[in-house]
């Protein structure tokens, strides 16, 4: 079938949209008809080859829209449903099948190869394959095809252009307080840059009943929108002396958990020594190859642990999110900035700059 897709020819290059050949679903396939898909970092980075994914590719991973055709084994969705698309996972390995598949052995390949597993390409034009399946999905399109792994169904209740995010940086980010640090009520948390993951960290720790949360910014605007959503606190890193002096004049003995989503190697020796004995912090956007922690930094039972998908089985912690979201934990709405599809580069620079925490693009004409 004939879809419209934008695609990224080279690091240097704005997208451009073309129409696509798009295949007929595989056997364990699901077409879906794409209503909106967030933008997130990692397209940003692939896009501009911070991270190694073959050029060109259509991007795209927060997606959510309907399903128009499912392959013949696929049995428990069907034409009509409405999905919210996650990142991929191979199903077999030792960590799917232990329950943990945001650690699978294959990540690299299933999400970033452009390829399906059996090295075929779904998506062609007239001077050749493009490469796709990014994330299982490839959502910067009207149609994706997905797997059933990567392909959640969801409520009707709620407008899919609201739950796009939920596939990636708002899993990752709520994940990462309710599923990796299993926060509980009572507990403390500071959270280093509140973007999309560290803004749904914020709104999970209220909902879990953190006593205290930090957000940590050089944004001020960013920072107060941080305190409306349930930080108890707000630390600006721009203006303070000490990002750890002034973490441990609200909680003097340091808090139980650090979630750091800038990579930053001096917010990493922050974030260590902010720590309460026992603590943890969880780093969801790896730390620069210069960042150094030291044994003597472990002291008292500390730990650092890298985090994807915010431990998250999409099956299950995706509709969690939502029925967050209609109970009024979860108001992710607040973070989002509509974009039509042909504004992609617009969306993409405004993010860039800051002046959007969350865009996500609408298909017009597949909007329910």
């Amino acid at each position: 079938m004939r879809i419209r897709a934008a695609i990224a020819d080279a690091q240097t290059t704005p997208f451009v949209i073309e129409e696509l050949e798009l295949d007929d679903p595989q056997d364990d396939e699901v077409l879906v008809r794409v209503v909106a898909t967030g933008i997130c970092q990692t397209d940003a980075h692939v896009w501009h080859q911070r991270i190694p994914a073959p050029l060109p590719m259509v991007l795209g991973h927060e997606g959510a829209g309907v399903v128009e055709r499912v392959g013949e084994g696929i049995t428990d969705l069907e034409p009509g449903d409405h999905v919210v698309l996650s990142f991929q996972a191979c199903g077999e390995c030792p960590q799917c099948l232990s329950g943990n598949p945001a650690y699978c052995e294959r990540t690299a390949a299933v999400n970033f190869g452009g390829t399906r597993r059996d090295g075929t390409r779904a998506l062609h034009r007239a001077a050749g394959d493009v490469n796709g399946h990014f994330f299982g999905q490839s959502s910067f399109a009207t149609h994706a095809l997905t797997t059933r792994r990567n392909t959640v169904k969801v409520s009707k209740d709620v407008p899919l252009e609201t739950l796009a995010p939920l596939g990636c940086g708002v899993q990752t980010g709520a994940g990462a307080v309710l599923n990796s640090f299993a926060l509980a009520e009572g507990d403390t948390i500071a959270v280093f840059g509140v973007g999309a993951v560290g803004f749904s960290a914020v709104m999970a720790a209220r909902a879990a009943g953190a006593a205290t949360i930090i957000a940590v910014d050089v944004n001020e605007q960013r920072l107060a929108l941080a305190e409306e959503l349930g930080a108890t606190h707000a630390v600006n890193a721009r203006n303070a002396e000490d990002v750890t002096d002034a973490i441990k004049v609200i909680a003097s003995a340091g808090v139980d958990f650090v979630l750091d989503t800038t990579g930053r190697p001096d917010m990493l020796a922050h974030a260590v020594s902010s720590l309460a004995s026992m603590g943890q912090v969880g780093l969801v956007a790896g730390a620069a190859p210069e960042a150094v922690i030291r044994a003597t930094d472990l002291a008292m039972g500390k730990s650092v642990r890298g985090i994807i998908q915010g431990d998250a089985t999409p099956q299950l912690f995706i509709p969690r999110l939502v029925q967050m979201y209609i109970d009024g934990l979860l108001p992710i709405d607040r973070l989002l900035k509509f974009y039509d599809f042909e504004d992609i580069n617009t969306a993409f620079s405004d993010a860039a700059g800051g002046d959007v925490v969350k865009p996500v693009l609408r298909f017009d004409g597949n909007r329910t």
